[in-house]
């Protein structure tokens, strides 16, 4: 019988000036949905939830990078053909140089474990090969990342883009970058400080990310469903893993942390679980279609769609016994 397993990040950073608010929230309605509506045990042989509640300062339940890499090893290693896998995070993302070439931006995509300040952020690069490579192929993993930035957070082969040129909406595309460039500007009026100008790269960044896309992705090699090549220089294209990830926004964009109904909460995530819940079962472009138009009521971000290969994103999405089903 297949066994389920999920690691369930979720880091509100307490007492610090990166202080959020909804992200243990997340983690806890995520697993709700999971052993309630999901076949999920709550198990501690199953599933781990990591957060940074003052009771998991010193066990490796408190997520530090090294705790998080470890926890990461559990979940994606000595498991069986058939196994069913979930993870999820919620908290701090951000962006980092990219040495590669392979980024349009500049930049890679990060999230921030609690010691990010002393350790260091984690890398996509450094994620994929922590997630992705040692998998077991015939197992199937989900991942959600309710976090800015991460729309190639783990530096997944094949990104769903929804028109032929590959661009979510070209007048949104042109609109965000042009705003993107005049934050960055805005920010650096009244005064320099290193803090400005990092956040000012970042934006510019994102800027450049944005308008490179218009000309890149014009010969973009999108298929007859939507998914496009990331062109990541190690071919992660070649492993052919079941791996399919939901993440709150595009690399340039940001994630918002809300309030719905009086609980503090990341929008991604409430709208994945409220898209699913409403009706559970939904081919992988339903979810994301649903999630998004949720979102798009009351926020600027663009959920992604990214998978480990050319995928039928038609195909309902369950998180039971795998049932690959190539593009046709």
């Amino acid at each position: 019988m297949a066994r389920k397993k999920a690691l369930l990040i979720g880091i509100n950073y307490f007492g610090t000036d990166h202080e959020l608010n909804g992200c243990i929230n997340d983690s806890e309605n995520i697993r709700n949905f999971l052993v309630e509506e999901r076949g999920f045990s709550p198990s501690a042989h199953d599933m781990v939830m990591m957060s940074d509640i003052p009771e998991n300062e010193g066990t490796p339940f408190f997520p530090t990078g090294d705790n998080i890499m470890a926890a990461i090893n559990w979940l994606v290693t000595r498991n069986q053909p058939g196994d069913i896998l979930w993870l999820s995070y919620s908290g701090h993302g951000g962006q980092v140089r990219n040495h590669n070439g392979d980024r349009p931006s500049g930049f890679d995509d990060t999230i921030c474990p609690v010691d990010f300040m002393e350790n260091g952020q984690i890398t996509s690069e450094i994620l994929h090969r922590a997630i992705v490579s040692p998998m077991n192929p015939e197992c199937r993993l989900t991942i959600l990342f309710d976090c800015c930035h991460s729309g190639s957070a783990c530096e997944l082969p094949y990104v769903f883009r929804p028109d032929e040129d590959g661009n979510v909406n070209l007048v949104d595309t042109i609109k965000k970058g042009v705003d993107l460039v005049r934050a960055a500007g805005e920010l650096l009026d009244g005064g320099f400080s290193m803090s400005k100008v990092d956040d000012a790269r970042m934006l510019l960044g994102g800027a450049t990310d944005f308008f490179n896309g218009l000309h890149h992705r014009r010969n973009e090699d999108v298929d007859e469903d939507g998914l496009a090549s990331e062109n990541f220089a190690e071919h992660w294209e070649t492993e052919g893993k079941d791996v399919w990830m939901f993440s709150g926004c595009a690399d340039n964009q940001t994630s918002a942390d809300t309030s719905i109904a009086g609980a503090p909460t990341g929008a991604m995530s409430w709208a994945f679980v409220r898209a699913l819940r409403e009706s559970p079962e939904q081919s992988y472009i339903n979810v994301l279609q649903n999630t998004r138009e949720e979102l798009a009521q009351k926020y600027s971000q663009i959920p992604q769609l990214s998978c480990g290969g050319r995928y039928d994103l038609d195909q309902t999405l369950v998180v039971s016994v795998p049932m690959l089903r190539p593009a046709s």
